[in-house]
């Protein structure tokens, strides 16, 4: 069992306070080096399983929990429900794709699913954004909640709404959508309004959450 704290960020203990929780040490130390260089960010501690987790998240009140669902001695969905309580959002990081874990994840509390082969200075941006308050979902994990089905709205969304809707929950903006599809930003801004009208929400929060929401439904 390992349990550390202690600060590696380049901001002492100011900035966003991370937990970094996985049972491989090249990861963990891995993300630890790369956060520890990032204005702005410290790494508070580590943990490699899920009691050692829910500890220094009690210990040290980190404001982001960077998780790993595949850990030793307690499930990572146990350990997102045991952290609700806290304040701490946390951001599942993992290399579990099945879609079922995404839903559950999600269900369960985690503020954004990401998979190990992000990019590192996407996966920063992740972390800032989540601290922010959004809800930041991988374009395969914000695709599986849509299929499993987001409810009669999300049912009247048409394909190309729902990569919309995907690339929205996956934070990206306007221009990275229409960057991505291949059309033009006002074509993609023409889709969100869409979007949003046939979800009856009113922003790209909302609209993310809501398709995490009725995923099950």
């Amino acid at each position: 069992m390992t349990i550390s704290s202690g600060s590696t960020g380049s901001s002492g203990s100011t900035g966003i306070r991370v937990l970094v929780v996985d049972d491989h040490p090249v990861v963990r130390q891995g993300l630890s080096a790369l956060l520890g260089v990032q204005d702005g960010v410290s790494v508070v501690g580590e943990a490699d399983n899920g009691p050692a987790a829910l500890s220094l998240a009690a210990a040290l009140n980190p404001d982001i929990v960077l998780l790993d669902l595949k850990l030793p001695g307690m499930d990572g969905i146990e350990v997102l429900e045991a952290l609700r309580a806290s304040g701490a959002r946390v951001l599942v990081l993992t290399s579990a794709t099945e879609p079922e874990r995404a839903r559950r994840a999600v269900r369960a509390g985690a503020a954004g699913v990401l998979y190990k082969d992000i990019d590192p200075d996407a996966l920063v941006r992740a972390i800032r954004s989540v601290h922010d308050g959004n809800l930041l979902l991988a374009a395969e994990a914000a695709g599986s909640l849509l299929h499993g089905g987001a409810g009669n709205r999300a049912d009247a969304l048409t394909g190309r709404e729902r990569e919309v809707l995907a690339l929205i929950a996956d934070g990206r903006s306007n221009r990275e959508i229409a960057r991505l599809l291949g059309v033009a930003e006002k074509t993609v801004k023409a889709h969100v309004s869409s979007v949003l009208a046939k979800l009856g929400v009113q922003d790209r929060t909302q609209a993310a959450v809501y398709a995490v929401r009725h995923g099950g439904d």
